[in-house]
């Protein structure tokens, strides 16, 4: 039994589904720079899902307007209900009123990192990927702190 656990596990490290995996790739460290190849490289955000209940370009509320559009990886999609899993990264395109990208803000959920505050890592990005913030931003977490009961999501409600 034990040889066949381990087997498993193995195979799961190998096939990317393990502990350390999120959608297609590796996990990164909450590391903004490492973050920022998984999700332009790796696994291109371009390419994820979104909420069901956020689909395209919204209008948004200030830090994040006028516009944005929402990418979520599978990890975070697969989340029937809060918390959703570690690996889970969303992706807050901020778009100016012409759709012209002006930033990203992202939000990764990473065992252990944070646990008073959901295990959020948090960066904003400018378009060409310079770091303007990360870590555990006070103004990122008191406000999505409303919504704690919503794994700090403030884009899609679980029902």
């Amino acid at each position: 039994m034990k040889v066949l656990l381990v087997c498993c596990a193995a195979l799961a490290l190998l096939l990317g589904t393990g502990p350390g995996a999120v959608g297609q790739g590796k996990a990164p460290p909450p590391e903004a720079k490492a973050l920022w190849a998984h999700i332009t490289q790796g696994s291109p955000y371009t390419s994820w899902g979104s909420w069901p209940d956020y689909q395209g370009a919204q209008r948004a509320r200030s830090p994040h307007g006028p516009m944005n559009r929402v990418f979520v990886n599978q990890a975070g999609l697969d989340s029937a209900k809060p918390p959703v899993a570690h690996g889970t990264i969303e992706v807050k395109a901020v778009e100016n009123a012409q759709g012209k990208l002006k930033g990203l803000v992202v939000m990764y959920k990473f065992k252990g990192y944070n646990p008073k505050a959901g295990d959020w890592f948090w960066v904003r990005y400018s378009p060409e990927g310079q770091v303007m913030a990360e870590g555990k931003p006070t103004g990122c977490i008191r406000c999505h702190s409303v919504l704690a009961d919503n794994d700090y999501i403030m884009v899609h409600y679980f029902r």
